[in-house]
């Protein structure tokens, strides 16, 4: 099982934030590099939005892992 800390919460958070900020953000395509920003910001949210499913998915993991562990705990023979 693997332990996700507090920092990977706050990754998750700050990756989120950087999700929102990129889709709040309007490409002005008449303007220089534009074209290449906007491409560049696309690969950057689709990166972001893999590593927090990635990031989510651990989270479930730790957290049925750990239910599970306590349920085994309880058990009575």
């Amino acid at each position: 099982m693997r332990y996700v800390s507090a920092s990977g919460r706050s990754v998750l958070d700050d990756l989120r934030e950087l999700v929102a900020a990129l889709d709040r953000r309007v490409p002005h395509l008449d303007r220089k590099g534009e074209h290449d920003i906007a491409r560049d910001a696309a690969a950057l949210r689709a990166e972001a939005m893999k590593r927090i499913d990635e990031i989510e998915r651990e989270l479930r993991v730790t957290v049925t892992g750990s239910l599970v562990a306590n349920d085994a705990d309880t058990e009575r023979p």
